[in-house]
């Protein structure tokens, strides 16, 4: 029980419970419109102090728990929170989707890839980005929101769905920073157990040969979710295949390196080089 409660714990990444946040921590909640999303997608804004223009767009995109009971509990992150106060101390509007299935914007859920035996991670990644698509374009006629192209981060299947994204070229984004990025790990509530990495390899390897914008891959040593050599293979599979990628695999971090981009004090670890990516 502990097992499984550490690994929806590193998953829901981006997720506290609503009631964890104090009124400044809230920022602003609201519906995205999305045609194939009945009543939108709920998504958090936390915008930047001070801003006198238009600022950047960042949509940070949530993890996958392997409990799916606790898809309905989520919500998104604070606006205080480490990851996210990094990007608005920056300048950055910052966008928290929920995508379908997850927390207030609820229905079905629609990233299942259809259990071991079949392993369609290529399907679960584009149903993933589908809903990170649409907050990005919604969020482009938002108040405050700068019309140039948008940076989308993801942690762990929301890092899955951003490379997914990638492989599609949408105009309306520039960069792509995944944060221990796949799906299928802990098979059988076991760590360091990944449902057919093989898969996972192919269909990186697949998405990388038609994209074309900048990635940024970042894993810990001691993600128990997607290790390092998994990590080096489906990267060395996009990049063979002639996409753009810098991957950065670092020590390890915490008790489970899945938690880094989340985690307190990793943003004085990843930071400088998303930093470093973003210039």
């Amino acid at each position: 029980m502990r097992r499984l409660a550490l690994a929806a714990l590193l998953a829901l990444g981006a997720c506290v419970a609503e009631s964890d946040l104090r009124a400044d921590e809230a920022g602003e909640t609201l519906n995205l419109p999305a045609a194939h999303v009945p009543g939108g997608i709920y998504t958090r804004l936390c915008r930047p102090a001070g801003a006198a223009s238009a600022a950047p767009l960042v949509v940070i995109n949530h993890g996958s728990p392997a409990d799916p009971a606790v898809r309905p509990a989520m919500r998104p992150a604070s606006c205080q929170s480490e990851a996210v106060r990094w990007f608005t101390a920056r300048g950055h509007l910052v966008a928290i989707p929920m995508r379908r299935g997850y927390g207030q914007t609820g229905g079905a859920w629609a990233e299942s890839f259809g259990g071991c035996a079949l392993a369609d991670y290529a399907q679960a990644g584009r149903e993933t980005a589908r809903d990170i698509l649409a907050v990005v374009q919604a969020m482009r006629t938002q108040p405050g929101a700068a019309s140039a192209p948008a940076v989308v981060v993801g942690q762990s299947a929301g890092g899955w769905g951003a490379l997914a994204l990638a492989a599609q070229n949408p105009p309306e984004i520039s960069h792509i920073v995944n944060m221990a990025g796949g799906r299928g790990g802990w098979q059988g509530n076991q760590p360091n157990r990944v449902c057919r990495p093989e898969s996972l390899v192919r269909v990186a390897g697949g998405w990388g040969a038609t994209a074309r914008m900048p990635t940024l891959w970042i894993y810990a040593a001691n993600d128990t979710f997607f290790g390092p050599d998994l990590a080096r293979d489906m990267a060395g599979a996009w990049r063979l295949a002639g996409g753009r990628i810098v991957l950065r695999q670092l020590p390890p971090f915490g008790r489970d390196g899945h938690g880094l981009f989340f985690g307190t004090g990793g943003s004085a670890i990843w930071g400088p080089m998303v930093a470093d990516f973003l210039r």
